[in-house]
């Protein structure tokens, strides 16, 4: 007994040895992960799949879920409202994106010659970007108001007798909430271009200056080729984040007036939590998943064929 007992305490200390514990450790440290992933992320975007082929009132509970195939999909073909909201989200992208990343560009070649305060300049441009959408709506707010925002009190001074109505307007809301975006994210952009541009050896610009090139041939046959690879990663996670803007849609406008500001993922929202179908939402977020994607499929293969 004494001899099997000791065999078996050998054994023992045999499997689990040092790097086996540390590994029982580490599993155990990433298993709250792990399971946060399967049961947010992917156990969502299937459970999401399955009710866009059906139709579900959410107020009705699990019981309420009856399937009805494709008909979400050929209802958003006809949805008017969708369309709106689908031209809003493109318009609001292919604006947004490449403004920011080009302003950002600019900054970021500016700061990175010999300027004064370099630190300074990269935190007052940062700052944007960390505060809480919120707090910029809020001053946003004030500043786009029809009739005491700073704004048009400046275009009124300097001559324009009736400045846009911004926020309230259905011609100038997606505008502003541009513009918003565009200051919100321009820090961001900068900083990133910033690191890329700590990449690019001096010996290169140093051999263009003594072979006659001037700032501008520097910057368009060194420094945008050189930054490609960053320019890729800003244009895609730029497009995926313009199509999922909401907050400031939601803080300032909630889609209005008319439907002038209304984007996909705000659209979605009001199917899935306002008008509670649930069914209808997730066959939206298919489509906006799908979008995405052929989005960026496009954007990879445009970037491989040009590096």
């Amino acid at each position: 007994m004494a001899s099997t007992k000791t065999d078996v305490d050998k054994g023992r200390r045999i499997f689990w040895t040092n790097s086996r514990r540390e590994s029982l450790v580490g599993f155990l440290f990433v298993v709250p992960e792990i399971t946060g992933i399967l049961l947010f992320g992917v156990f969502s975007l299937f459970f999401s799949l399955y009710l866009s082929f059906t139709e579900w009132n959410l107020v009705g509970g699990f019981d309420a879920i009856h399937w009805v195939g494709l008909d979400n999909y050929k209802a958003i073909l006809s949805d008017a409202k969708f369309l709106k909201a689908l031209k809003n989200n493109l318009l609001y992208s292919v604006i947004l994106v490449p403004v920011s990343m080009l302003l950002g560009l600019i900054l970021a070649a500016v700061i990175n010659s010999r300027v004064y305060l370099k630190e300074l300049f990269k935190v007052v441009f940062f700052i944007p970007y960390i505060a809480t959408t919120v707090a910029v709506a809020t001053v946003f707010s004030i500043l786009f108001h029809p009739t005491q925002g700073a704004i048009n009190n400046i275009l009124m001074t300097l001559g324009m007798s009736e400045p846009p109505g911004w926020l309230g307007s259905t011609n100038y809301a997606l505008w502003a909430i541009i513009i918003i975006a565009v200051w919100q994210v321009l820090g961001y952009n900068m900083i990133i271009y910033l690191a890329g541009l700590t990449n690019i050896p001096d010996e290169l610009y140093e051999a263009a200056e003594i072979d006659g090139a001037g700032t501008l041939q520097k910057f368009f046959k060194i420094t945008v080729p050189l930054l490609g690879p960053t320019t890729f990663f800003l244009s895609i996670t730029g497009i995926v984040s313009s199509f999922k803007v909401f907050d400031l849609i939601a803080f300032l406008t909630s889609g209005g007036p008319n439907n002038a500001t209304n984007v996909l993922v705000y659209y979605l929202y009001e199917e899935g939590f306002q008008n509670f179908r649930m069914g209808y939402a997730s066959a939206l977020s298919m489509v906006l998943f799908m979008i995405i994607a052929i989005i960026s499929i496009i954007t990879s293969r445009m970037q491989k064929n040009e590096f």
